[in-house]
């Protein structure tokens, strides 16, 4: 709603307007997309969430998903109508206790129009019941539910949520959840957070999982199927919860050989970004044909096809490593996925110094030259790599060249101070290249915009000087490869 300075003269005029009934007001709908240049019609505004709680039914042998979505929001403006990203078939709507009229839009919208319109500042509480085969359901053509032998999995980026649950779908708005689910009994649930309960009753199995963190939608994970659950609690007091299916074959050793470490990597992680921000941790490797592997928060999502060629801990670290840059501290924006991407993979080259098998700096070198300046590598920012190019190699390893570089630039003191500092100067919110650049230069004193400029935007590679200064090697002659760097490179197709 538009509001004015009125005159005195003019309050006859003013006092008819306050007659109007607040009905007659200019609400207007809420956008259909939060306003992402890289996926514009990803989220929606007009309101922010700030819990989920969904209860849902699930039958793995049909694919039939039931349920109810309870949103607890509050409205950022004078709402007529707002919108949810959805696929799965709606069969109701209430705002506030109250039936809403509900019509699908455009790929995966659904349009909520509510009986009163909402004021600015007006909590929510929005029901949503819903049913469908989510393997039947494509947006954009494709699927991100993946079907498994005995069950399914919600985990991908950028998007996940439209095939299990309503939300706004964007990091920015981020939620606490309650993820209560009933598969058959003899089936399992793996989710995010703690598991709180479990009950059975007439042949169905309910588990109920909490995240009490904000949390990122894409970062919500849900695994139905046939578990071994095993619970730990690392040296440093965090619980640790790792789930693998039975029916792994022979990837189920190196795979357990793997994340059955990430207490101890948890712990070391702690002493380069600070305590870990949520209440448990872990991972869990159904038995799914994709190749990737994805932070969803506090239960890790790994393809076994990551463990394929043996065990592999360097995967394990970039995951967790994630749980502070990209879960406790979310992108602003995707074109802010240097702050997700680039981090990560500079903790593998910190686990490769931690293991003996090449410092961060010979990794870096090797990097350096192994791309010559005519090589597409180059052309890709990682600052602002694009929507096409978001996953693609620059963002991971010319980015953690550039944090190499920083740490050059820097020094040890102030670089190991920004690491640590960064997740506790954004805890649980979301934050920018920028946003990281000016804490960088706060708390090292230096400005630092021509080093972002050169190896995060410039999209040639940097020359011999710049190269210099940040303490990379200039020789024609490749360095010698590290023994680290083919366990990296096998988790180059990560996401």
């Amino acid at each position: 709603m538009h509001r004015r300075i009125i005159a005195p003269g003019a309050l006859a005029a003013a006092s008819l307007l306050l007659a109007i009934p607040a009905s007659a007001a200019s609400y207007s709908p809420g956008a259909p997309g939060i306003g992402d240049p890289y996926y514009p019609a990803y989220g929606n505004g007009g309101y922010d969430v700030s819990h989920y709680d969904l209860r849902l039914q699930y039958q793995p042998a049909t694919d039939e998903l039931a349920g109810t979505a309870t949103i607890l929001a509050k409205t950022t403006q004078d709402l007529s109508r707002f919108n949810l990203d959805f696929l799965l078939d709606v069969s109701e709507v209430r705002v506030n206790g109250v039936k809403a009229t509900f019509a699908t839009s455009g790929q995966h919208e659904l349009e909520i129009t509510p009986k009163t319109p909402l004021p600015t500042g007006t909590p929510i509480t929005v029901v949503v019941r819903y049913s469908g085969v989510p393997s039947t359901k494509s947006a954009y053509g494709f699927n991100t539910w993946h079907r498994t032998p005995d069950g399914a999995v919600a985990a991908d980026e950028p998007e996940s949520a439209w095939w299990w649950f309503p939300s706004n779908d964007h990091p920015s708005d981020k939620a606490t959840y309650d993820v209560s689910v009933a598969v058959p009994n003899g089936t399992q649930v793996i989710s995010n957070g703690t598991l709180q309960s479990t009950s059975s009753q007439l042949g169905w199995t309910r588990y109920n999982w909490r995240e009490n963190k904000p949390q990122a939608t894409y970062l919500a994970t849900l695994a139905v199927g046939k578990f071994d659950i095993t619970t730990s609690t690392s040296e440093g007091g965090v619980p640790v919860i790792n789930a693998y299916s039975k029916d792994l074959g022979d990837n189920d050793g190196s795979a357990r050989a793997s994340v059955e470490r990430t207490g101890e990597i948890v712990d070391w992680l702690s002493g380069y970004f600070g305590p870990y921000p949520f209440s448990s941790a872990g991972g869990y490797v159904p038995n799914t044909t994709t190749g990737y592997a994805l932070e969803t928060q506090t239960r890790v999502y790994y393809s076994q096809k990551q463990f394929a060629n043996g065990a592999n801990t360097s995967v394990v670290v970039h995951e967790l490593a994630h749980q502070w840059y990209g879960d406790d501290v979310s992108l602003k924006g995707w074109k802010d996925i240097w702050i997700n991407e680039g981090f990560a993979r500079y903790a593998q080259w910190l686990w490769s110094e931690h293991e003996g098998e090449g410092t961060a700096q010979q990794l870096a070198d090797y990097v350096y030259a192994s791309h010559p300046a005519d090589d597409a590598f180059w052309t890709i920012a990682p600052g602002d790599p694009g929507p096409d190019n978001q996953f693609e190699l620059p963002v991971y390893d010319r980015g953690a060249l550039a944090i190499q570089a920083l740490r050059n630039e820097v020094g040890d003191d102030a670089f190991f101070a920004i690491l640590k500092g960064w997740p506790k100067e954004h805890a649980y919110g979301n934050a920018s290249v920028q946003d990281f650049q000016a804490y960088a230069e706060k708390v090292s004193g230096k400005s630092l915009s021509a080093l972002f400029d050169t190896w995060l935007f410039e999209p040639t590679k940097p020359a011999a000087p710049a190269a210099k200064a940040a303490a990379i090697t200039k020789s024609s002659a490749l360095p010698v490869q590290p023994k680290s760097w083919k366990k990296i490179a096998a988790t180059n197709d990560v996401h």
